[in-house]
Order: structure tokens, then sequence, then C-alpha cells
């Protein structure tokens, strides 16, 4: 075979294979099991411990009921947000709240409507009272809270208790509002503090209707049945008692706005899940 001849069957053959690579590059590829799919950061639970799938947030069985979560601002007898209460919601067990939406249909049915001011709590925000208790250099708030009461009389006395039955999930404190409710002025940290057992024209412009001490008042005038509380103050008292009592809750004598249902789910569990949705099933 000659020079020219030679060559031209040298780049037949080339031509040849490139058409074979070319065919080959075209074809399906060779099939591989899919890879195992693997969850979303964001599906997985949060971490922390959560509620029981019968826990609900108050708001989602009765809106009607208004709100008024001291323990995540800084408007409590510690004088800044507590422990455990990232949102201010009122969680309760369903049985519970279904109740408190028995309760507050005969409310307004008497020109009133509940306010709760805590449900569950947290055992952490339980421990966060204890430490606080530990340090009597903390009284910011005493000239409001007990301002007649020595702060190392507060768990003697029956006013902070651990543990207690919040943390059960069937227990609130709460009050009687009127019907249209009136805006409450925002707390201002800082602001002057006017005692809890001062006449209801001069304590915290709270919206409650007079119930002859604020909220978390630890002084015997807060105890439910105390006899120096009359008039109008008593007329409140024992309807929001009759109110409760009639679906099933009892009170705590030593506070007025202090209830727990009677047929509770869990009377000898306390959890520890903080305030939040997210703590909800």
């Amino acid at each position: 075979m000659g020079p020219r001849g030679g060559k031209a069957a040298r780049v037949t053959a080339a031509l040849a294979v490139a058409a074979v690579a070319l065919t080959a590059g075209c074809g399906r590829p060779t099939p591989h099991p899919a890879p195992t799919p693997q969850p979303s950061p964001s599906a997985s639970p949060p971490a922390g411990p959560r509620a029981p799938a019968d826990f609900v947030d108050l708001a989602d069985v009765d809106r009607s009921v208004r709100t008024d979560i001291r323990y995540a601002t800084a408007h409590n007898f510690v004088g800044r947000p507590i422990a455990g209460y990232p949102e201010p919601r009122c969680l309760l067990t369903r049985r519970a709240a279904e109740a408190l939406h028995r309760v507050q249909t005969a409310a307004l049915a008497e020109g009133r409507s509940l306010k709760v001011y805590d449900c569950y709590r947290p055992e952490r925000a339980v421990n966060d009272f204890v430490a606080w208790a530990k340090l009597p250099g903390e009284q910011q708030t005493k000239a409001e809270f007990y301002p007649d009461l020595p702060k190392d009389r507060l768990f003697a006395d029956g006013y902070i208790g651990a543990p207690t039955a919040h943390s059960r999930g069937s227990t609130l404190d709460l009050t009687l509002v009127p019907v249209p409710t009136p805006e409450q002025p925002a707390y201002v940290p800082g602001q002057p503090l006017v005692a809890c057992t001062a006449p209801a024209g001069r304590r915290f412009p709270d919206n409650s209707i007079d119930m002859g001490t604020g909220f978390d008042c630890f002084d015997p005038r807060a105890h439910t049945a105390d006899a120096g509380v009359t008039g109008a103050a008593r007329d409140n008292r024992d309807l929001l008692q009759r109110l409760m009592t009639a679906q099933g809750f009892e009170n705590y004598s030593r506070e007025w706005w202090h209830y727990r249902y009677v047929d509770e789910p869990y009377p000898d569990t306390y959890f520890d899940f903080p305030v939040a949705r997210s703590s909800l099933r």
C-alpha cells in the first residue's frame, strides 16, 4: 500500500472510532439506585420537652377570653420576665380549656368577660421563683406586690409554692373585666409603684373590675373570703367564684384569682415544657 493509501486508511479508522464513541455518549446511562431522601432540618421537632397531645392554646378554644400573661413581662413580683415564658400564651389541658369556655359563656351573659393572668406554668418558672426568693436584696417590686410582708415569709405564708398545681396544666389565675372592655395602659418598667392593697383608683390601672386587691397581691386582703373586703369588691369575688365553681373549678382560699379544674387529667404530673406555640403537638 502506497503512502497516500496508508494515510487514507488511518483517517477512515479514526472516523470509525469517533463514531463509536459519539454513539456511546448519546446512549442511556447505566441506571443507579435513587439516593435515600434525608429529612429536612426544618421538619425536625423542636428541641426540649413538649406538651402532651391534649394541651391546647386557650385562644384556639375561645378567642373571646382576654389575656394578660404577667410572667412573660416585667410587671410581676420578680420584676422581669420569668424563665419558661418566651411567649405570652395561656396553655391548658383541653379539658380545663373547654370548661373555661363554658365559664366565659356564662360570664358574658352577666355582662362580664374573663381575663387570664397565668395558666400552665413550667417547673423551670417555679425554680426561678425559688431562686429569686433566696436573694434578699432583690426587692424592686415590694412596694406593689408585698408592701406589708417580709420577703422571707412569701413561701411560709403560702403565696409562692413549689411544686405548683399550675405545672399540671389545669390551674389558672384570672379575673373579670367589663364588657365592652376598656384598654389597659401599658406597664412601663421603672414607673412609680403603688401598693396592691390600695383603693382601685390608685392601684396599677388594670382593666379588671374591682376585686379588692391587685393580682398577685401577697397580703391577707387577697384571701378570697377576707372579711375586710366588702361592697362591690365582695360581690365581684363572689361572682367569679360562682361562675368558676359551676363549671368544676375550685378556688385556692389565699388567692381570689387562683382556680384549679377539679377533674384534671394529670393530678400527679408536673410538666416543664416552655409556654410557647411550638410546645404543642
